[in-house]
């Protein structure tokens, strides 16, 4: 059984919108997601696509994401050694959650920007 993470897994009603939140939701996780979906696999490229996250913040949501199985962390025994991340199978499960998640962001940024220029107007 794996370990619960403290407040994490709470989900009283067994709501399964909650317990998809409480995998990947937050300010960071999707992000760190679609970075390593996009070929930045490493720490450091992964702090450079998120110049805003804390170091220990980072790695704190990749054992996370890591402990959920969304992510693998990969070592090589090189020197210096090399750590990689990808999206697992179950991680890519995800994608059409997320693609849907951009989607109706950009439409939503869309009406805003409308909005916006209405207010100006009048």
């Amino acid at each position: 059984m794996a370990k619960e993470r403290k407040n994490k897994d709470f989900n009283p009603n067994h709501c399964p919108v909650t317990h998809c939140l409480n995998r990947i939701g937050g300010k960071w996780k999707i992000m760190i997601i679609y970075a390593i979906s996009r070929s930045s696999n490493r720490f450091s490229s992964l702090q450079r696509a998120m110049p805003d996250i804390s170091k220990q913040m980072l790695v704190n949501q990749l054992r996370e994401l890591e402990e959920d199985k969304i992510i693998e962390r990969i070592i090589y025994a090189e020197i210096p050694p090399r750590v990689e991340y990808k999206i697992t199978e179950y991680g890519q499960s995800l994608f059409p959650i997320i693609n849907v998640m951009q989607e109706w962001g950009i439409h939503d940024m869309k009406s805003e920007r409308t909005e916006r220029m209405e207010i100006v107007k009048n």
